[in-house]
């Protein structure tokens, strides 16, 4: 089935640009200039996922993508803006955003994220598998095979996010933006140490090794 996407998103060049990389990737538009615009659309027509620029006349991307949110809890936002600051990129997720994104942006990591995002929705959001590694994000357990694994908040969130981007190459700047809120003020070698700590409950005590590192960029879980 086709995905819908909305591209919420005031400046014309910049929607042209990602309608036509959407189109271009088999994905329905569907396109607001403004916030108002945006949430009477969503009343009548409910994508799969939205991308939201926060800098939106009429009605601001931040209170868009609270309203958003209390109405159809569910639903997956993307954020894309030229709103760089630490500062804004917490206040978007803490609002709920489940991504962030910012300007100027490359349209093959869009659409990489976008992919990730409605996979991680055709998984119920509940269980996510890898080979015979799996995580249910109801009950927040950590399986591989009938081992049961106990993992720390932190490892358990970089696990997730490996795991919603399988086989994909995730950069240490990604998963410290993605799990830490930022890259600034933390020193990328936590991610090191967080991979590490992941490997002696996941990879060590089996014969097959999940997690893989591609040096000079990152890390890898592969589901082959």
């Amino acid at each position: 089935m086709v995905k819908t996407i909305m591209v919420i998103e005031d400046d014309e060049d910049v929607r042209k640009y990602i309608n036509e990389l959407l189109l271009d990737h088999g994905y329905s538009i569907i396109e607001a200039p403004d916030g108002v615009k945006a949430l009477n659309l969503i009343e009548k027509r409910r994508p799969d996922l939205i991308i939201l620029d926060l800098l939106l006349p009429k009605l601001s991307g931040e209170t868009v993508l609270s309203d958003i949110k209390k109405k159809f809890p569910d639903l997956c936002i993307v954020i894309l803006t030229a709103k760089d600051e630490v500062s804004d990129i917490v206040k978007g997720f803490n609002l709920g955003a489940d991504d962030y994104l910012t300007k100027p942006f490359n349209g093959e990591e869009l659409i990489v994220r976008i992919k990730a995002r409605l996979r991680h929705l055709e998984h119920g959001g509940t269980i996510l598998k890898v080979d015979d590694l799996e995580l249910n994000s109801t009950t927040f357990e950590v399986k591989r095979g009938d081992h049961l694994i106990n993992l720390s908040h932190k490892e358990y969130l970089l696990l997730q996010y490996l795991m919603v981007n399988a086989n994909r190459v995730l950069t240490r700047d990604m998963i410290l933006q993605r799990i830490w809120l930022t890259s600034d003020y933390i020193e990328p070698r936590v991610v090191d140490v967080y991979i590490g700590y992941l490997r002696k409950k996941i990879d060590f005590e089996f014969k097959k090794q999940l997690i893989n590192t591609v040096r000079g960029f990152g890390y890898v879980i592969r589901n082959k």
